[in-house]
C-alpha cells in the first residue's frame, strides 16, 4: 500500500452528512403468512404464527429467506460507505499474527496468518527455536477458505497430531490423524463427533474423543443432540472398532469426557450440565472396571488442574463463590485440603507449568495472574502490562517456561515467554498493525444498575473526544452462561475507533467477571436484571454525553443476541440501531432444536413449571414483540448453517418485527450463506459481514466515514 493512502487512511474523521439513502425509507417486506398454530402452557394459550418457519429447508421458507436477502442486498448496496469501509477493514486485518506455542516431548505447534489468509496455518518445529514447516494448511481443504481447523492434539511423544475439520460453520468434527514427521494423514478418521476435544493416552497407542450417534437426517438442523459418548479409538484400526469408555443414557442431556493424568496412573471422567460438572476416576493399575466417583455433576465446577500420585489438585467453586485450588488424596477422598484459599476476586483457571500453578483472576473484570508452589505458597504477582485480558500459562510439569499472551480493545495481543524459575517474561511475538494505539484510551466506568448494583463497563475512544453527544457509539455484552466479556483487540473494533466512534463493553450479571454470585444474580428468574445492566448502561452514556441516543447503536450475538432482542423490546426509544446476531429469540421453543436442551440448566424451560414459563414469557424477544412500535433500524443476523442456535430463531423474530414495525426504519434480516455460529469463519467472509454492519450503522446513525487528506 502506498505511503500516501496510508497516511489518509490514518486519518479517518467523521463527516455528518445527509445520505444517498436514507434510515427512515420506507422498505416494502416479503410476506409472510401468519399461521394458527396455538401452544397452551400451564393454561395460558401463546400464538406462534411462524411455526412453519421451523422447517428451515421448505421451499415456502426458502422462498421466503431468499426475498429477504435480495431485500437486504439492495438496501446495502445503495450505501456509499460500504467499499470503503470493507477496503479499510481488510488493510486492518493485513497484519501477521501468530499464537503461543505448545509442546509435547520436542515437537512445537504455532498457529499463524500470514495477513490475509482465511484460515490461519498451522506449523510445526523441532525445538522452540527450530525452522518451522507447514504441518496443516486448512486454505488447502476447501476453495472459499469454508472448511476451518478445528481441535489439534500431540501425541506425547510429538510423532502424531490428530487434527478436527468443520465445514460452514457447522460444530460437527471429523478427526483426522497426521503424522509430524512425513505431514502425511493416516487413514484413520472420525465422524460425528461434537463439542470435542481429543486426548492422547500417556502410551500414545490413541486419543479419547466424544461423538454422537449418526443423526437419521444429517442436513437436518433442528435434531436434538442428546447421548454424548465417549470412545477411545487405536491408531490403525476403523472407527466401527473403537472402545465405548463411557454413557450415560440415564443422563441424556449430559456432555462427557475422558483425558489421562500426566503419570498415565488414572483416567479422568468429565460430567457435565451447565456450567457444573462432575468428576470420576479410574486407576489404571487397580482391578475396578468402573470409575469411582471424586466429586458429583450439577453442584459446583470442577477442574482437575495437576496429580501427584493419589493427590488430585482441583479447581472449584465449591463452598468458595470466587474460586479456590484444593488437594484431595483418592486414599482419603473425605479429608480436601485448601491449597490457594478463596479471594476477593474470581479464580477464572488455574495453569499449571514446571511444577507451579498460576492462578488467574479477574479483578473488576480485568486480568491478574499470581504464580503459587505446590504447597501453596505465594510467589509472585505476574507483572501485566495494564488493563486487559491474559491468557495461557500452561505447559508440563518439567517445563522451565510457560507462554502467555496479553491485549486490550487498542492493542493486540502480545505473546510473552515467562521463565518459571525468575518470574521474567520477555517478549515472543508482538504483531505489527496498521493502527495507532497510542491515540486511543480505555477507562473503566461503574454504573448503577437499576436495583443499585454496581456494574463495570470498558469504554474506549480516541483521545480529545468531546463529550457533547455527537459521537457515534457501539454498546456490546453478553451476560449470560458464567462467561466473562473480556478486553480483546480486534481489527472490527479498531476500525470503528478510527471512526471517531466509541467502542464500550459493559460487563453484565449473568457472567463470571465477580464469581459464581454474579452469574446467579442473571440467571433463570434473575435474568431481567441482564436487561437492566444493559439498559443502565445505555442510559449512563448518553446521560454523561459520550454519545446519544440517536448515535447508539447496540450489538451482541448468541445469548448476546438474545440480550439485543430483550432490551430493544423493552426500551426501543433508547437506542438508534441494533445488531442483533444468532440470536436465542424463542425463549419458549429453543430447547428443542440442536443442543439447546444443555442451556435449560441456564434459561429454564417453558415445560418445566409454571414459574419457569412466566419468566421466558415475560422477557422472550419474539413473544414480547408489539405491533405498532417504532423500533429503531435493526439488521438480524443468522447462518444457514448455525446448528448451535437454530436459524429459525431469527427468521421468525425478523417476520414478526417487520409486521409490528409503525415507524419507517428499516428491519431486515442478514442470512450468512455457508456459515455456522461464527466458528472458523473464512476471514474474507468476516470482512464483508463487519463491513456491512457498519455500513448499516453510518446510515441508520446518520453519519459518513471519510478519509481526510493527508
Amino acid at each position: 500500500m502506498n505511503r500516501r493512502l496510508w497516511a489518509a487512511l490514518a486519518t479517518t474523521v467523521f463527516v455528518f452528512s445527509p445520505l444517498a439513502l436514507r434510515a427512515d425509507t420506507t422498505l416494502t417486506y416479503p410476506p409472510a403468512a401468519r399461521g394458527d398454530v396455538v401452544d397452551d402452557y400451564f393454561g395460558t394459550k401463546v400464538a406462534d404464527p411462524y411455526r412453519w418457519m421451523e422447517d428451515i429447508d421448505s421451499p415456502q421458507t426458502r422462498a421466503w429467506v431468499e426475498a429477504e436477502a435480495a431485500l437486504t442486498e439492495s438496501y446495502l448496496a445503495k450505501i456509499p460507505s460500504r467499499q470503503t469501509l470493507r477496503d479499510r477493514l481488510k488493510e486492518l486485518f493485513n497484519y501477521e499474527r501468530v499464537s503461543a506455542p505448545s509442546h509435547e516431548a520436542d515437537t512445537y505447534l504455532i498457529s499463524r496468518n500470514s495477513g490475509l489468509q482465511n484460515q490461519a496455518v498451522l506449523y510445526v518445529s523441532q525445538g522452540e527455536s527450530g525452522a518451522r514447516s507447514v504441518l496443516i494448511d486448512p486454505n488447502t481443504l476447501s476453495s472459499d477458505g469454508t472448511v476451518a481447523l478445528g481441535g489439534t492434539s500431540l501425541s506425547h511423544d510429538g510423532k502424531l497430531l490428530t487434527y478436527s475439520t468443520q465445514a460452514s460453520g457447522s460444530d460437527w468434527q471429523t478427526w483426522h490423524v497426521r503424522d509430524v514427521a512425513t505431514g502425511k494423514d493416516l487413514a484413520d478418521t472420525i465422524t460425528w463427533s461434537k463439542f470435542s476435544g481429543a486426548s492422547w493416552s500417556r502410551d500414545n497407542r490413541g486419543f479419547y474423543y466424544d461423538a454422537y450417534d449418526p443423526p437419521s437426517d444429517p442436513a437436518k438442523l433442528n435434531i436434538v443432540n442428546y447421548n454424548q459418548k465417549v470412545y477411545f479409538h487405536q491408531i490403525g484400526t476403523p472407527q466401527s472398532a473403537d472402545t465405548l469408555v463411557y454413557a450415560r443414557p440415564d443422563h441424556k442431556d449430559w456432555f462427557l469426557g475422558a483425558r489421562e493424568t500426566e503419570d498415565g496412573r488414572y483416567r479422568i471422567y468429565n460430567l457435565s450440565k451447565g456450567d457444573k460438572n462432575g468428576i470420576l476416576y479410574r486407576d489404571l493399575q487397580a482391578t475396578e472396571a468402573q470409575p469411582i466417583e471424586l466429586f458429583p455433576n450439577e453442584k459446583a465446577q470442577y477442574q482437575v488442574v495437576d496429580s501427584d500420585g493419589s493427590l488430585f489438585f482441583v479447581s472449584t467453586n465449591d463452598g468458595a463463590p470466587n474460586g479456590k485450588l484444593v488437594a484431595i488424596d483418592v486414599r482419603k477422598p473425605s479429608e480436601i485440603r485448601t491449597i490457594v484459599p478463596e479471594s476477593d476476586a474470581a479464580l477464572t483457571g488455574v495453569g499449571r507449568a514446571g511444577g507451579m500453578f498460576f492462578a488467574q483472576y479477574l479483578r473488576d473484570a480485568h486480568s491478574q495472574v499470581i504464580e503459587y508452589d505446590r504447597t501453596g505458597k505465594r510467589l509472585r504477582e505476574i507483572a501485566l502490562p495494564g488493563i486487559g485480558n491474559a491468557g495461557g500459562f500452561g505447559g508440563h510439569r518439567n517445563d522451565k517456561v510457560t507462554y502467555y499472551t496479553f491485549g486490550s480493545f487498542t492493542t493486540p495481543a502480545i505473546v510473552y515467554r515467562l521463565d518459571i524459575a525468575s518470574g521474567a517474561s520477555t517478549v515472543y511475538y508482538k504483531p505489527a498493525v496498521k493502527f495507532d494505539s497510542s491515540a486511543y484510551t480505555t477507562e473503566q466506568i461503574f454504573f448503577a444498575s437499576k436495583d443499585g448494583t454496581r456494574v463495570p463497563m470498558f469504554v474506549s475512544y480516541r483521545k480529545g473526544l468531546s463529550r457533547d453527544g455527537s459521537a457515534p457509539a457501539i454498546l456490546t455484552g453478553y451476560g449470560g452462561f458464567d462467561i466473562a466479556s473480556r478486553l480483546g483487540f480486534s481489527p472490527v473494533t479498531a476500525e470503528w475507533l478510527e471512526m471517531g466512534g466509541v467502542y464500550v463493553l459493559a460487563n453484565m450479571r449473568g457472567g463470571s467477571e465477580y464469581g459464581e454470585a454474579w452469574h446467579r444474580a442473571g440467571m433463570l428468574a434473575n435474568k431481567q436484571h441482564v436487561f437492566d445492566d444493559f439498559i443502565a448502561a445505555a442510559e449512563w452514556l448518553v446521560a454523561h454525553k459520550y454519545t446519544s441516543t440517536a448515535k447508539l447503536a447496540i450489538h451482541g450475538g448468541s445469548n448476546g443476541g438474545l440480550l439485543m432482542g430483550a432490551v430493544e423490546n423493552q426500551r426501543p426509544d433508547l437506542f438508534g440501531a441494533v445488531l442483533a446476531d444468532v440470536g436465542v429469540m424463542d425463549m419458549l421453543r429453543f430447547q428443542k432444536f440442536t443442543v439447546g436442551n444443555a442451556w435449560i440448566p441456564e434459561y429454564g424451560s417453558s415445560e418445566a413449571s409454571a414459574d419457569q414459563f412466566k419468566t421466558l414469557d415475560a422477557y422472550s424477544p419474539y413473544h414480547n414483540l408489539k405491533p405498532g412500535t417504532k423500533y429503531p433500524p435493526t439488521m438480524i443476523q443468522t447462518s444457514d448453517h448455525d446448528d448451535r442456535v437454530f436459524p429459525a430463531h431469527s427468521f421468525k423474530y425478523a417476520a414478526e418485527m417487520q409486521r409490528d414495525q409503525a415507524g419507517s426504519a428499516p428491519i431486515l434480516l442478514f442470512v450468512e450463506l455457508k456459515a455456522g455460529h461464527g466458528g472458523g469463519k473464512p476471514l474474507q467472509k468476516v470482512i464483508d459481514e463487519n463491513a456491512d454492519k457498519y455500513a448499516f450503522l453510518s446510515e441508520a446513525l446518520h453519519f459518513t466515514p471519510k478519509f481526510a487528506a493527508p
